[in-house]
């Protein structure tokens, strides 16, 4: 495996394109390193490797995954039929205090290796956000935490505390945006290799 380059247009050596992606998921250790070949799914992470066949990758899983650091962050969830799994995400450490989006490049590989998946006849399971029972008890938090932001708001009105009230305003809103957008990107869909969800890549 080559060294990590975050240039995903290669060619190989017969001359047809090739997909690279790395990056590293975190300041310590070396980079995860990804590239799409002709036998399928080139894989580095640490000090482990594979190839894996496109035909024998068994589920890919895209998600939106913001972190404190990084609000725009997207993962792929790759498992192959013996239930292994690997990871792709779309930003890089690249200092103590900055995660690094690559959002171009992830685009392109994930983009890329649907379309060698479809090539080579993959049945693999397409699926979007997050699995259902993860999502219901983040939906009910959301609903509970809603109602409880309504009754107070409606005591504060009640008894006068207007500013308590602008407080509650700008937090139920604040909150909304964050984890009710992080929801709406992340409901469980299934999708096709020729639509892949645009809400879950950068």
């Amino acid at each position: 495996m080559p060294e990590p380059t975050f240039d995903h247009a290669t060619a190989s050596a017969e001359g047809a394109p090739a997909t690279r992606y790395a990056y590293k998921a975190s300041l310590i250790g070396s980079a995860h390193q990804f590239e799409l070949t002709d036998e399928g799914l080139s894989w580095q992470v640490g000090g482990k490797s594979g190839v894996w066949p496109y035909a024998d990758i068994a589920e890919l899983r895209l998600s939106y995954r913001p972190v404190s650091m990084q609000s725009r962050r997207f993962r792929a969830d790759i498992t192959r039929k013996d239930g292994q799994r690997i990871a792709v995400l779309s930003t890089s450490w690249q200092t103590v205090a900055l995660m690094a989006p690559q959002d171009k490049d992830y685009t392109a590989f994930i983009t890329q290796l649907h379309a060698r998946m479809k090539q080579a006849g993959s049945k693999a399971a397409l699926v979007g956000g997050l699995k259902p029972g993860l999502y219901i008890a983040g939906a009910v938090v959301v609903a509970l935490v809603s109602i409880s932001i309504v009754g107070l708001l409606v005591r504060a009105l009640a008894i006068g505390e207007f500013a308590g009230a602008l407080f509650l305003v700008g937090f139920a809103a604040l909150f909304g945006w964050q984890i009710g957008g992080f929801l709406m990107r992340n409901r469980p869909q299934s999708y096709t290799f020729d639509q892949l969800p645009k809400a879950l890549l950068p």
